[in-house]
């Protein structure tokens, strides 16, 4: 069996078990920043695009940090608490995100942010039985439902954070808390019925519901409108950074390109170009292997009209393109 079947074939595996039952992926590499302090709230509101402020304790949603041009910076989750904020950034955005945010941070009196990720642990649980199992361990009423939900809670007298949501476009949850307790968390996650996920995994399953990555998709040379992330995205909640300009290209319809899946015959690489009856119309900026076989995300230009089920040319293989179910684009694009 070559390298590539061996992975086709242990990634198929893998997914198979997460569409039927809990896969758990290890997710400690994420940035996990910690803003104390209820001001904390109102200045992350000014500073990305969600109406943060309209969260109440135990809610969270996605929002993206942008450049005054409105460039990404990342895609974040924050969850709500009483007095404090969970901030969690892509792996290679959280240095970004910290000197970013800590700029302004000494004008905001009784707010203080820090990088906790060290000092966590982080895990995605994915599947349609995930919710069975933490109630083996979790009273029912205990385990959060609406997606960003979340809420301290014990698992067999381990103290853990559970939100609601995988990240992906799957059913599952987001765990994290203190790293002393992560052996002992995988272990009885393990004994409960749940099965550990190899690394690669993730960058499978992000492929195919085509979440955006930092380095990739996510990067100040697109906004946040193209990259498919319109429910991180308030059009209306007033001034922040990099508002005025996503407000204009909504407005005058100026938006360029789009983020498109692209299901692969073969093998292409990241900077290849789209190209549809010999005319290029866009870059591939992720490919990879799944269990689906192999993979693509792409920007495609607006001008060209593009639309589910085109044949295009990506390097040496083609492809047809797709609309993956973790992009959100309203019928205004």
């Amino acid at each position: 069996m070559s390298a590539i079947s061996a992975v086709h074939t242990t990634l198929t595996a893998q997914e198979q078990a997460a569409q039927r039952g809990s896969l758990l992926l290890d997710r400690s590499e994420w940035g996990r920043l910690r803003l104390q302090g209820s001001p904390g709230l109102d200045y992350l509101h000014s500073q990305s695009t969600q109406d943060l402020k309209a969260l109440k304790p135990g809610q969270g949603a996605d929002t993206v940090f942008v450049t005054p041009t409105a460039g990404i910076l990342d895609l974040a989750t924050v969850y709500v608490e009483e007095e404090a904020c969970w901030i969690w950034t892509s792996p290679q955005r959280r240095s970004l995100l910290m000197q970013s945010l800590g700029r302004m941070l000494p004008f905001v009196r009784g707010a203080q942010l820090a990088d906790v990720t060290g000092q966590t642990f982080a895990f995605g649980l994915i599947g349609p039985q995930s919710q069975a199992l933490l109630e083996k361990g979790v009273a029912a009423e205990g385990i959060p439902t609406k997606l960003y939900e979340h809420r301290q809670v014990e698992i067999q007298g381990i103290p853990v954070h559970l939100a609601c949501g995988s990240g992906l476009a799957q059913p599952g949850f987001t765990l994290w808390g203190a790293s002393e307790h992560k052996a002992a968390l995988v272990d009885y996650l393990i004994q409960a019925g749940a099965e550990l996920a190899s690394p690669e995994l993730w960058e499978a399953l992000r492929l195919e519901a085509g979440r955006p990555a930092a380095d990739r998709e996510l990067t100040p040379d697109y906004n946040p409108l193209e990259a498919g992330l319109w429910h991180a995205i308030s059009l209306s909640k007033g001034c922040y950074i990099g508002q005025e300009v996503l407000a204009k290209q909504v407005t005058y319809r100026r938006i360029r390109q789009t983020l498109w899946g692209i299901c692969l015959q073969g093998e292409a690489q990241p900077g290849a170009d789209i190209v549809r009856q010999g005319e290029k119309i866009g870059v591939l900026t992720s490919a990879g292997l799944t269990s689906q076989g192999h993979v693509g995300l792409g920007y495609v230009r607006t001008k060209f009209a593009p639309a589910e089920g085109w044949e295009v040319e990506v390097g040496s293989t083609t492809g047809l393109l797709t609309r993956p179910p973790f992009l959100s684009f309203p019928p205004v694009v």
